[in-house]
Formats: structure tokens, sequence, C-alpha cells
């Protein structure tokens, strides 16, 4: 048996592991010790986490659950007594809310910015999906950050459309409207549409077929006028659009006009009231009424 020598490199006097590449040593260096202290202080200090804070996952009959550790530390409990916290707190802003008109609660300064704060949180959770960050809404939903309203655009208008909806008909004070589909039920020739589209063209002041315009003038007066009025300006209390201005819910091309008096569009608003409570409903329509001009 022969005594075994180590490979000490010339240049480094730091011994070899023996392996060499292309005429390259490997030098078998120690690593630093401060390196290796961290390293074993990591280890214990892993250990002693596991034993008093949750680590270790489920283990077949731990019943699907991590060890709990001796601190009995739990992040949902935490969480759990901080929303708790936060509804106390919002408790007794909320009360105030409730008890105050919605006409007060803008002229109150720190009740309108508990109002708005907590509105644009709630229309985050609930409304957005449709009418887009910041009620600038899309085809077929409406924009809330303007003043142009189907219905009432008052304080109070926009609580009652937030709290019953439209045609929610679960909701016997829902907005309610409905306007016919004068093609698909066959009320009116596909001619007669073509020309009502022509004819609205015209009051919205674009340009239109003349002899069209005409001969729709006597079927709008028997089948629009009583929703939309004899000058086509609308009627809020009946949610009827305004048809001579370039506002247009559902597009304005002639298309689309064509397309909504043959089908009609009979969109639905769900009732919020039962799912939101009075406070979250009153704040939203703060929010609401803030992003359009305010009404009065």
């Amino acid at each position: 048996m022969t005594d075994h020598k180590p490979d000490i490199d010339e240049v480094s006097g730091v011994e070899t592991t023996g392996h060499s590449w292309d005429g390259i040593k490997e030098l078998n260096t120690p690593l630093p010790r401060w390196w290796l202290f961290i390293l074993y202080s990591t280890i214990v200090w892993a250990v002693i986490y596991m034993i008093f804070m949750p680590a270790i996952p489920a283990l077949p009959g731990m019943g699907y659950t991590n060890t709990l550790g001796l601190r009995g530390h739990s992040d949902r409990a935490l969480v759990a007594q901080d929303i708790a916290k936060l509804h106390t707190e919002r408790n007794a802003a909320s009360a105030k809310l409730l008890g105050a008109s919605l006409s007060q609660i803008e002229t109150d300064l720190d009740l309108q910015q508990f109002a708005l704060a907590m509105g644009e949180s709630a229309f985050g959770d609930n409304c957005a999906t449709c009418h887009g960050a910041g009620g600038r809404g899309a085809k077929g939903y409406p924009m809330l950050a303007d003043d142009v309203w189907l219905w009432d655009g008052t304080l109070t208008g926009i609580e009652t459309t937030i709290r019953h909806g439209i045609r929610h008909m679960e909701d016997p004070a829902t907005r309610l409207n409905a306007m016919p589909a004068f093609g698909r039920d066959g009320l009116l020739a596909t001619s007669e549409i073509d020309d009502l589209v022509q004819y609205v063209l015209n009051i919205s002041g674009r340009e239109a077929a003349a002899d069209a315009v005409n001969r729709a003038a006597p079927v709008f007066a028997q089948q629009c006028v009583v929703c939309h009025g004899a000058d086509g300006k609308g009627n809020r209390a009946l949610g009827a659009p305004n048809l001579t201005d370039r506002d247009w819910l559902f597009g304005g091309e002639p298309r689309d006009i064509q397309q909504t008096i043959f089908n009609a569009r009979n969109a639905h608003m769900p009732a919020w009231q039962g799912r939101l409570d009075d406070a979250t409903i009153k704040s939203l329509a703060v929010y609401v009424h803030s992003l359009g001009g305010g009404e009065k």
C-alpha cells in the first residue's frame, strides 16, 4: 500500500482535485468560512422555523393539513382580524351614510369622500365588467361618464336604477319598457324599416334619402312617436332614447339602426337590492353621479 501524495498546483500552491482539462488543473479550494457560517445558520434557522411555524406539508395521517407549529400562527386568522377591524371602522361611517340624504352626502366633504371611495371600490367589483373602468361603457353598455341618460340622471334616479335594475322582472319596481321587434315580429315590412332608418338618420342631422324620409314620416308618427316623441327627442320617463343626437347605445350606423328597429334592443341590468347593502348602493349612486356632469 502506497501513501497518497496530494497534487499541489505549482502556481497557487493549492491542492488540486486530480482533475485536469486541456492542461488546466481543478483546484480543491475550500469554501470561505463566512459562507459556510451563513449556510449552517440558515439550516439551523429552518429547523427552528419548522418547529414554531406552520411549515411541513400534509403527510399521510395528518388530515391533509400542514403542521401548525408551536406558535399556532395563522395568516388566515390574521386576515380575518384585519377584515373585522375594517368592518368595525366602516360601520360608523356607513351608519352616518345611511342616515344622510343623497344631497347631504354631496355637501358633507368627509362623507362624500367616504362614499366616493366606497362607491369606486364597489363599482370595480360589480359594475366595471359591463360599464368599463371609470364608467366609459362600450357598445350595448351605457357610458356613465357623461350626462346622457336614458332614464334619470339625478342622484335619486341613479340610486333607483341601481337598486331595482332595468327589465329585472323579479323586481316589481324595476325600470321597465320594451321596444317592439318590428321586423322579427312582422309588425312592419322590411321596406318600411329601411325607410325608418333614413328617417332617423335625417332627424339626427345626417344625410338621408328624402323620398324614404317622406314615406317614413307617417310610419314614425304611428309606431314611434308614443315613446320617442314627435320630435324624436325621447322620453326619460319611458327610458326612450333621444334619436336626434349623436349618442348611440348600440351604434348609430345605418346597419346598427336597422338591426335595432328589426330585432329591438331590450337590454337587462340586474337589480342590486338584496345583493348589495343600502350603504353600498348609496355610495355607488354618489360615485356614478360624480362620473358625469352631476345632473341635479
